[in-house]
């Protein structure tokens, strides 16, 4: 496995389907473009720096929080 972060100056981001009441309170994802890495960054600060999970990890995540597994009490 590779630990070479991407050049994500090529970037294309998109916003979270999941935005708040305020635009700015939302991550970005980068998404389909770098092989086995989803990029994401606050949307507040776009020129800071971006993490870079395993695109699994990122699907795990997603499914569940999807599905209600998450929860702050945990």
């Amino acid at each position: 496995m590779s630990t070479s972060r991407p050049d994500l100056t090529t970037a294309v981001w998109r916003k979270s389907s999941y935005t708040g009441l305020n635009d700015n309170d939302c991550v970005e994802v980068a998404d389909r473009q770098f092989p086995g890495t989803v990029p994401i960054r606050d949307s507040k600060n776009p020129d800071g720096p971006a993490i870079t999970p395993p695109t699994t990890a990122w699907s795990t995540f997603v499914t569940a929080v999807a599905n209600g597994d998450l929860s702050a009490d945990t």
